[in-house]
């Protein structure tokens, strides 16, 4: 911005600013309002964004908060790939490659719109969602089977898909011949699309109003206004390098390094297990967004994000590890390495700021496929669910019973009513666990325990859980939180519990128990208030018999 030129005032800045807020909120809702499958229009598993032209996060609306923060690094990403004069008004983009930028896995699609105002780059549109089937091994293409990314479903690298303002209708029909549903696939699509036009429009109604150069400075101005509440963040921390650790279910030591200087947050994944040999694995701009919100929480977690804020934060992970993979490593589970990795800045934040930060949550996405044949309709289904758990207890308060992920940000579970209608699967209890676990002087939050049963001869399941071995961490001498896993019990009694199961054939009234884990707790369980000790034995989260184990609680 030239200096000569007078400083936009802060009232009007606010209002532009607040607008572009808007503008995404809008998206977002066009969005639910419109999609077709369960997991976008109820479960909200997408988010949308705006960034400037360099492809730097202006504003975001709700919505799953690594999503947000992958739409920057998938802006980059086009604008690495084509010339600036490649790219037109009316131009959109596609893209769900992991090693390109700004993608998880491949059922998480970003469609990208270039906004311009009298033939001016000024803006980008983005919206990012999952898409429930691409192809892949197995409905849903997430497998922890796959050894390649190849086999986990069509690959949008960046592409064109549409030519100023023109549909290339060859790439609209590979993606409907790659996908299992295509119905459903259709109408995700398009609501995606219409998202990103909405928001192309309304920006440039706010460019017409305000002017081209008073909408730059002002987000010039809040990227400003973020990097210094980080920075005033920071000053307030405790300074050095802090190292935190924890173990994955098959034993592997995760690590990092927390260094906090007076100008930056310095987040390096050193010396941490090879990329894995199947899914497990997350790219860099994944574990990027990890640390993004691990560096929210600890410095300026109740404002809204933008790039200015991250500007002091530095994060590196070694390449070939399963924190940065080299291709093709798969990467359809690389949400349980996220969260993995998130959870592991978060362990490591609370020895700086355990004011701060709650306890070990369940910490897992506890991903839930299943898939066949509707029973009724003898339509195609594919239900992609993940489920709610326990989160943590803080120095101050009980743990959340019955929450999604601290990954998932602003979403929801899918009613049983809807699950039923749509997949033809009933779903017979949803209560809150009664486990062991998460017992403190504040105690975690319960994990659920949930059936599905199933009405369709050959229903296929898969799913991957983790903390099912290493269990939530506690502070302050609080207990661990309980395990993530799944129980099959079949129609003829037999059971087996599992946490990893790939393309399960199940039959009719086979029966899928969820257990979700407790969070963990805080302080000592002896130094619990006797008055919550008996809500809790009232409220059935706890019994007597675990008031008196835990607590030495007895009952009169």
């Amino acid at each position: 911005m030239n200096k000569d030129k007078k400083k936009l005032d802060p009232i009007t800045a606010e209002i532009i600013q607040n607008t572009l807020v808007s503008v995404c909120d809008e998206m977002f809702i066009a969005v639910k309002k419109t999609a077709m499958s369960p997991i976008i229009y109820e479960i909200l598993d997408f988010a949308v964004a705006v960034t400037n032209p360099k492809g730097e996060l202006a504003s975001a609306g709700a919505g799953i908060p690594a999503f947000i923060n992958m739409c920057d690094f998938a802006v980059r990403a086009v604008l690495d790939k084509y010339e600036l004069n490649e790219i037109k008004e009316g131009d959109m983009y596609a893209t769900n490659d992991p090693y390109m930028g700004g993608v998880t896995h491949l059922n998480d699609v970003i469609i990208v719109m270039p906004v311009f105002y009298e033939k001016k780059l000024i803006a980008w549109t983005c919206n990012m969602a999952h898409w429930p089937d691409l192809g892949g091994l197995v409905p849903g293409g997430i497998s922890s089977e796959a050894v390649e990314i190849f086999q986990e479903g069509l690959q949008l690298p960046a592409i064109k898909f549409f030519d100023q303002g023109k549909i290339n209708q060859s790439v609209i029909d590979i993606i409907y011949a790659n996908t299992r549903i295509p119905q459903y696939i259709k109408g995700d699509m398009w609501a995606c699309i219409a998202s990103v036009r909405l928001g192309e429009k309304r920006i440039k109604e706010v460019v017409k109003k305000y002017g081209i150069e008073a909408t730059t400075e002002a987000i010039e101005q809040y990227f400003d206004y973020g990097e210094k509440a980080s920075l005033d963040s920071i000053a307030k921390l405790p300074k050095g390098t802090f190292h935190g650790e924890d173990f994955l279910d098959d034993g592997k030591k995760i690590q990092v390094d927390i260094t906090i200087t007076d100008k930056e947050f310095i987040v390096d994944f050193k010396d941490n297990p090879p990329q894995d040999p199947h899914g497990n694995n997350a790219s860099f701009d994944g574990i990027y967004t990890a640390a993004q919100m691990a560096f929210k929480n600890a410095t300026t977690m109740t404002r809204v994000a933008n790039a200015g804020f991250f500007r002091p934060l530095k994060v590196s992970a070694e390449e070939g590890s399963m924190f940065n993979p080299s291709r093709p490593a798969a990467q359809g589970l690389y949400y349980e390495t996220l969260i993995r990795a998130y959870d592991l800045c978060l362990k490591t934040i609370a020895q700086i700021v355990p004011e701060k930060m709650i306890a070990g949550t369940f910490a897992s996405v506890c991903g839930t496929i299943m898939a066949g044949k509707h029973p009724d309709t003898g339509a195609t289904f594919v239900l992609i669910e993940p489920e709610i758990g326990g989160w943590g207890a803080s120095n101050a308060f009980d743990g959340d019973n019955a929450q999604y992920s601290t990954l998932h940000g602003d979403t929801y579970n899918t009613p049983a009513e809807v699950a039923e209608a749509r997949n033809g699967i009933y779903v017979d209890q949803v209560r809150l666990s009664n486990e062991d676990g998460g017992e403190g002087m504040y105690r975690g939050g319960k994990g659920i325990i949930m059936d599905y049963r199933i009405r369709a001869e050959g229903t296929m399941l898969t799913a991957f859980y983790s903390r099912s071995i290493s269990l939530p961490w506690s502070l302050e001498k609080g207990n661990e939180g309980s395990a993530n896993y799944i129980e099959i019990i079949k129609k003829d009694g037999q059971t087996e519990k599992v946490s990893n199961v790939n393309g399960l054939i199940l039959n009719v009234d086979d029966v899928i128990r969820i257990h979700t884990a407790n969070g963990a707790g805080y302080g000592d369980p002896k130094k619990r208030d006797r008055k919550s000790i008996e809500a809790d034995i009232k409220n059935e989260y706890i019994t007597p018999e675990q008031a008196k184990k835990y607590y030495n609680f007895e009952t009169t």
